[in-house]
Formats: structure tokens, C-alpha cells, sequence
């Protein structure tokens, strides 16, 4: 009854935010002037009308009123305006074609950090304060500090351009599960791991390292059991309880992609458009990415939360 309030409460909470947050970015972007390229001759003046009769140039409540109305009845989330390879076209089917990408790179990416994170953090606690930790810390403090497009045109000059191991950008395309295809996508893989790989090694070589030190520990060297098997049976297990949660969060947050990463390795997915929806002030493709980040980003939080529960049966969610 308790973990059920407590779910009912959070997506209640989330559906709150996510609103919040939605109507503000309407607003927002709905008091900027809509501007038609003049260089689309005069097809300028048909989107034009075409745009009066589907409310654009309402008062703002009336627009927002439609736009709901349009998503909720005719599943309609609105047309291209600005972007000139989208114009006129349905934002929703471009978005679903172009997610997959977004998806793949970052569930590979993620399937590559999360094991070699989680080793490394392993290793550097069982090591601590000797040069074997020394080192892996070094090494996860510098690849946090530093922004992850510095190791993207890294990749790409080392990698990519001086070994020719990969191309320099994703492979045009369908065929995303070719050997060739992920070839071409391997040096941005690589790019998104790398904050992850950090950030795991970091988390777990902390949480490792609290539990070695505790007094249960202790008392099981004192029954007998050898530094190994008490690190395996109880240390390790009792540091995963707030590593995986963590896990959970991150594979569900792939299809959020990352923006710049996508950007510069030309790799097709949203969010390359969001940034080219933003820089053209499209309003519905703006609207459309908005919401899918927002809420993935609750979503994981949401997740994370919860997972909790269910790793750890001690952890009683909602309970005062």
C-alpha cells in the first residue's frame, strides 16, 4: 500500500513538472515572431495560409488550447515550418525516424561503460590509496573535468584521421545494425562512454570503499572468511545497491542522446534536430524534442527511485 501511494505520488508529481515545464516553453517560444524564409518563393505565402488556418497567429492561450487539442484528438503534433528538409512535413514521423540512431549510439555506449566503469571503481577500492588508485582516480578526474566535444575531435584526429581506423562521421543510411554501419558509429560510442566510464568508476570506488571499512566486514573476517570471499559475498553486493539504480537510470535515459556528440560526428538523430529546431525556431519540432527530453528525464528519475525498492527489500519507499 505504501510503495503504491508512493508510485501514485511520484508520476503525479512528474506529470506536474512535465506540464509546468511545457506550458513555459510554449510561451517562451510562441512569443518569438514567426518568420518564413523568403527564399522559398511563393510557396512563402501558401504556408502562410496554411499556417493562419492551423491557429499560428492566435492569442497564445488559444494556440496552446489547439495544440493540446490537435495532440489529444488527431494525435497531430504539428508540421515543419522552418527547417527547409522538413517543411510541411508531419514533426512526428520525422522524429520517429530519426530516433533510432539516438537510441543505438547510446545503448552501445552504455553497454560499454557500465562494465568497465564498475571494474575500474572495483579495482581502484580494493587498491585504495596505493599507486594503482592513485592512477584510476587521476584518470576519472581528468576525464570529468574535461568537456566530452574535447574528446570527440580527439577521437576524430586520432582515431579517425591520423590511424584512419573509422570514418570521420556516421555512414549515411538504414542499415544501423551492418558491421560497417556501427564501424562508422563507433568513434561516437566511444565519445559518450567516456563520462559514463568515469562516473561509474567514481561512484563505485566510493560506495566499495565505505563498505571495506565498515564493521561488518570485520566481523566476517573474524568468522573466517577470507578478504575474497568477503568482498565478493557481502562488500560487493551491499556497494551495488546504489549502483544499480543508477544503472537502471542511464539505459533508460539513452534515447535522450547527447546534442553536441550527435552534432559532430553528423550522426542522424534528434538530437542534431532539436539544436537545428532551436537555431530555426521551429516551434513544433522545439515542442515535440522539449517534451520527449523532459520527460525522459523524469521518467529516469522516477526509475531510479523506485529500483530501490525492489534491489534492496530493506528500503521501504514511502514509508515515514
Amino acid at each position: 500500500m505504501y510503495m503504491l501511494k508512493y508510485i501514485l505520488k511520484r508520476i503525479g508529481l512528474a506529470f506536474m513538472t512535465f506540464a509546468i515545464i511545457m506550458i513555459i516553453c510554449f510561451v517562451l517560444i510562441k512569443l518569438l515572431p514567426i518568420t518564413i524564409d523568403v527564399q522559398i518563393g511563393k510557396d512563402a505565402e501558401l504556408l502562410r495560409q496554411q499556417l493562419i488556418a492551423r491557429g499560428y497567429y492566435d492569442p497564445i492561450p488559444v494556440q496552446f488550447f489547439n495544440y493540446i487539442r490537435r495532440i489529444l484528438v488527431y494525435g497531430d503534433f504539428g508540421i515543419g515550418v522552418q527547417l527547409a528538409e522538413y517543411r510541411n512535413k508531419p514533426v512526428w514521423n520525422v522524429f520517429i525516424e530519426k530516433l533510432p540512431p539516438t537510441v543505438l549510439i547510446n545503448i552501445y555506449s552504455s553497454l560499454l561503460a557500465v562494465p568497465i566503469g564498475i571494474a575500474l571503481g572495483i579495482f581502484a577500492a580494493l587498491k585504495k590509496n596505493k599507486w594503482q588508485d592513485h592512477v584510476v582516480s587521476t584518470g576519472v578526474m581528468v576525464i570529468i573535468s574535461v568537456p566530452s566535444f574535447v574528446y570527440a575531435f580527439l577521437i576524430q584526429l586520432i582515431f579517425c584521421y591520423k590511424l584512419s581506423w573509422f570514418p570521420l562521421t556516421m555512414n549515411p543510411g538504414y542499415d544501423y545494425f551492418s558491421a560497417s554501419m556501427f564501424r562508422s558509429m563507433f568513434p561516437a560510442v566511444l565519445c559518450l562512454s567516456f563520462g559514463s566510464i568515469a562516473g561509474y568508476a567514481r561512484f563505485t570506488r566510493a560506495e566499495l570503499t565505505e563498505v571495506l571499512t565498515s564493521e561488518y566486514m570485520l566481523l566476517a573476517r573474524t568468522k573466517g572468511l577470507t578478504k575474497r570471499q568477503a568482498t565478493v559475498r557481502h562488500a560487493l553486493r551491499n556497494a551495488m545497491v546504489p549502483i544499480f539504480p543508477s544503472i537502471v537510470g542511464e539505459f533508460i535515459s539513452v534515447m535522450s542522446g547527447s546534442l553536441i556528440i550527435e552534432k559532430i560526428y553528423s550522426i542522424p538523430g534528434v538530437g542534431g534536430l532539436y539544436l537545428d529546431a532551436i537555431n530555426m525556431q521551429d516551434y513544433d519540432f522545439f515542442m515535440l524534442l522539449s517534451g520527449f527530453y523532459i520527460l525522459i528525464g523524469l521518467l529516469a528519475a522516477i526509475v531510479i527511485d523506485l529500483s530501490y525498492g525492489f534491489i534492496d527489500p530493506r528500503i521501504k519507499m514511502g514509508v515515514k
